[in-house]
């Protein structure tokens, strides 16, 4: 039965709210919203739920309300990648990913969606090539043809007078060198990775920006072929010209120069902070196109520098990491002032400056990505001028490009109203499908709107945007004074804590109906959950003890995003604009341009004085052994039962692992495992367990657990049953401990991607666990994992990262100051963990709960459910071809790397003995007869 939503009281006020209507499948909808004002002050969250829209907007994921300026244009196919205007301004053409729909066509006149173009099922153009890169299209100075960047080739399509596309031409652009890819660091080519494609101001020649290649290349627009290249700075991104000169953003700066500290992107040694792993440097290339055997001039800007626009005599360069503009004077190639893009005084960092557009009668506007808003300044139209601050229009959810069609303003959002798109299923063996809101369901869109006034911008609009981010007070946070008495979660940073240990434990992408649906004390759907009490008893056991949370969201899409909001607090533009292809990077633990400047969440730790230490989180190297999933996992049940604990070090199992991350590396514990399915999470809190015994916690323990993301070895219920014992003896180990009385534990996932929710697929099952937490109680706060670092912050005394951190609230709701010391006594599994192995352990099956006849029935049962029938032979040997491929195990193990339709359906056909087809397929298909798979290459899941 569907569990109604019911409205909560909070504080003594009923808040009501109306559920935003899902977005109809193939369709785009239009939805005037108005003015877009809101409350100047802003107000608490409060119960606020994602997806439903209050009087001050909508709730989206990441603590923001949105309500923009103008009409609302959605789509239901995925993110937006990025966006252009035709030169006639009728269409906007955008590309866009994770829904299989490459390429979407918009009629401005009339406001609709009119052409879509990818691989999935019920586009107006199927694509063989699926990928798209960090950039929007082009357009042709006529109008008569649009050109998609992909991976390693651009497509053209004739454009029809209606808008429609014609036949597309693919042109391939080869790879050129290598560089070491994964954590085997196999050498792999360097695909082009096309970013934005720019004209010749006289239509003679296209140039693409290689971003993967670190050079600008002349097409041919009539056959495709390269014409001249040019090597440029790292991660070229943007082309423009001005006065016959062609400008190129390179995100990644200059190379580095020997014996300078650098960081590895792609194959680029990359000049980087020592400590943060940050780029530190940002250039724009100048390339002379009449004058081939010229030299290509470099001009230093901030870092990060993305969008470009030029006027005249003025570039305006986007510089997103440092939160600026630069004006660039084109007769001198000089930076001749730089604009400050950071709104709201308590933080310089995060607000991700992403678009740039210039109006007619001299308006600058430059969209903020994660402030939801564009920022309107007053240009005179002279790049030595003063520009001078007007204020804030507020947008959807991540604007990425901003654009004047006559006299109306149109915003691309990257995630316009968040994930509230057609539900998708999800289903794994031995549980029912289930059918809810999920991740991937981003319903992006256009917003549009005529420009105000300057006293409504910098009044009424300024003060909307400020509520719907929850900017308050400059100091309302930061400690002066006297310190006060210590309480868990201080008011003020710096203040002291009862609190002097903080473990941080990170799981993999479940949803709250998923894992904690059946709690009758929650808001939970039970139809919807497909791993409760009898696969996770330590989740729902600490639940009940410690509080349920039943209102919490994880923002990320998915893993690339989801650890980066649990370390940094934001997850980059860089990885929200490398959604396209992922082929640069997916999870940015070693990419140097997927680190913000500010630091990281122990970086911060460590700047107030503080100690951490690490557990495989967020690291992405080299060092596994040669161990199989057999051999840890006999080790670790020998040494729970009390045997010998080097046996969990021995040559086949002791790793030596590691971070690229100096600031990380030195506080890493190199025999605990990154990411890597062939290890039972088991394995890992027994690691955990030898250094906390041996030498104690940290200030900071961050612990990464794997085994709940499915696809290992064993079936999907065995893996997440494996996560939540490994968690309940990590919990159990600390409550017993002298350190229990100063603790706090926080259980959380990295994204809840793979699971449906009756509410939200960003909600996630959370745990705050410590003598302090506020027991036997359910929480319904609104809180997210943004709430959770910056409550970690306030604990340790560490300053918010950005201004994401330094707008939430922390969870005071989950803290009481009375503590109850009881421990925590860890449950027994209930599914045997190695359900579904091919090989049984030597130490024999796991027969938890079994005994002698029952066990010896089960040791039968698991090793029919490992065989083949011979008719379906050749289709499992080719689902064993492509999973080694997948990089799930070993040192090139990298999350969430396999497509998922194939990966549900590898699951489903391994325990289903290779007899019943996937839930609503009418056969067992082989991996590249999947429908709905993009294929050939890994989706960004």
């Amino acid at each position: 039965m569907q569990v109604t939503r019911r409205r909560r009281e909070v504080s003594g006020v009923r808040r009501q709210g109306r559920s935003l209507r899902t977005v109809a499948a193939g369709a785009a909808v239009v939805v005037a919203v108005g003015t877009g004002v809101a409350a100047a002050a802003p107000a608490p969250l409060g119960g606020n739920q994602v997806g439903t829209q209050y009087r001050d907007g909508l709730q989206v994921s990441d603590n923001q309300l949105v309500n923009p300026l103008g009409a609302r244009l959605m789509t239901p196919f995925g993110k937006f990648m990025g966006s252009t205007v035709s030169p006639d301004g009728r269409f906007l053409a955008a590309s866009s990913a994770d829904k299989s729909v490459a390429l979407q066509v918009f009629d401005l006149h009339s406001y609709r969606l009119i052409w879509t173009a990818g691989s999935a099922s019920g586009v107006n153009q199927k694509l063989s090539d699926g990928s798209v890169g960090q950039e929007g299209p082009t357009f042709s100075p006529d109008g008569k043809f649009l050109w998609l960047p992909q991976q390693d080739a651009v497509t053209r399509f004739p454009v029809n007078a209606g808008g429609t596309l014609g036949a597309p031409t693919r042109f391939p652009i080869p790879t050129s060198g290598t560089h070491l890819a994964d954590n085997d660091r196999h050498t792999a080519p360097n695909s082009a990775l096309v970013g934005q494609l720019k004209y010749a101001p006289d239509g003679s020649a296209l140039y693409a920006a290689l971003n993967g290649q670190n050079t600008v290349v002349a097409l041919d627009p009539a056959t495709g072929a390269v014409k001249k290249t040019w090597h440029v700075g790292t991660a070229p991104r943007q082309l423009a010209f001005a006065g016959g000169k062609l400008y190129v953003s390179n995100e990644g700066g200059r190379p580095a120069q020997p014996g300078e500290t650098a960081m590895d992107s792609y194959g680029t040694q990359v000049p980087a902070n020592g400590a943060t792993g940050a780029s530190t440097t940002g250039t724009v290339s100048v390339i002379n196109p009449a004058d081939p055997a010229a030299p290509v001039g470099s001009i230093a800007v901030g870092l990060h520098p993305t969008a470009m626009y030029a006027k005249n005599n003025a570039l305006f360069v986007a510089n997103t990491n440092s939160d600026t503009v630069s004006v660039v004077d084109t007769a001198k190639n000089q930076v001749v002032q730089t604009i400050d893009t950071k709104p709201w005084p308590s933080s310089s960092v995060g607000y991700e400056p992403t678009g740039i557009a210039l109006t007619a009668d001299g308006h600058l506007l430059v969209s903020l990505g994660r402030a939801n808003a564009v920022a309107v300044y007053r240009y005179d139209g002279a790049p030595q001028q003063p520009v001078g601050f007007i204020g804030l229009l507020p947008t959807d959810y991540y604007p990425s490009n901003v654009a004047t069609v006559g006299g109306q303003i149109v915003v691309t959002n990257t995630r316009g109203i968040d994930a509230r798109g057609p539900a998708l299923t999800t289903s794994y063996p031995g549980t029912l499908p289930a059918t809810g809101h999920s991740t991937h369901s981003t319903t992006a869109s256009l917003t549009r709107f005529a420009l105000p006034s300057d006293k409504d911008i910098s009044g009424k609009y300024t003060d909307a945007v400020f509520a719907q981010n929850g900017w308050g007070k400059k100091d309302d946070q930061q400690a002066k004074g006297a310190k006060a008495a210590a309480v868990p979660v201080p008011a003020r940073v710096g203040d002291p804590s009862t609190i002097k240990h903080v473990f941080l434990l990170i799981n993999e992408n479940r949803t709250y109906d998923q894992i904690l649906g059946d709690m009758k004390q929650g808001n939970g759907d039970p139809t919807l959950t497909q791993f409760g009490a009898k696969v996770t008893p330590n989740q729902h056991a600490l639940a009940k003890q410690f509080g349920l949370y039943d209102n919490t969201y994880d923002p990320a899409t998915n893993s690339a995003e989801g650890h980066n909001w649990l370390t940094q607090g934001d997850n980059p533009e860089y990885t929200e604009s490398s959604a396209g292809e992922y082929q640069r990077s997916y999870d940015t633990e070693e990419d140097v341009l997927g680190h913000q400047r500010s630091g990281f969440l122990w970086t911060g730790v460590k700047d107030a004085g503080k100690t951490a230490r690490n557990y495989g989180e967020f690291e992405y190297m080299e060092g596994r052994p040669s161990g199989t999933w057999q051999q840890y996992y006999c080790a670790s049940r020998s040494v729970e039962k009390g045997g010998d604990p080097s046996q969990l070090t021995s040559p086949a199992l002791k790793g030596n692992y590691g971070s690229a991350i100096p600031s990380l590396n030195a506080i890493a514990d190199p025999q605990s495992p990154p990411f890597d399915l062939s290890i039972p999470d088991i394995y890992r809190s027994q690691i955990w367990k030898q250094d906390f015994e041996k030498n104690g916690p940290a200030n900071l323990n961050m612990v990464w657990l794997s085994s709940d993301h499915t696809g290992g070895p064993t079936t999907p219920s065995a893996g997440v049953a494996d996560g939540d014992l490994a968690i309940g003896q990590i919990v159990d180990t600390i409550s017993h401990s002298k350190y229990w009385k100063d603790s706090a534990i926080f259980v959380v996932d990295d994204d809840s991607q793979n699971g449906a929710d009756h509410v939200d697929g960003h909600r996630a099952p959370v745990q705050v666990i410590s003598p302090y937490a506020v027991h036997g109680k359910t929480v319904s706060t609104y809180y997210s994992q943004i709430n959770m670092v910056r409550t970690i912050e306030q604990i340790l005394g560490a300053q918010p990262l950005n201004e994401k951190l330094a707008a939430a609230t922390p969870m005071y709701d989950a803290f009481t100051s009375k503590p109850d010391n009881t421990p925590y006594t860890a449950a027994p599994n209930q599914v045997p963990l190695t359900e579904g192995i091919a090989t049984q352990p030597s130490c024999g099956p796991d027969t938890t709960g079994q005994t002698g006849a029952a066990a010896a029935a089960l040791n039968r049962s698991e090793a029919q459910k490992t065989a083949v029938p011979a008719n379906m032979q050749a289709t499992a040997a080719a689902w064993q071809a492509w999973l080694a491929g997948q990089h799930t195990t070993g040192n090139g193990a990298v999350p969430d790397y396999s497509n998922p339709e194939q990966m549900n359906r590898y699951t489903w056909y391994q325990t289903h003995q290779w007899a019943t087809p996937y839930p609503g397929d009418p056969k067992i298909y082989a991996p590249n007869d999947v429908p709905g798979a993009v294929l050939p290459g890994a989706d960004p899941n």
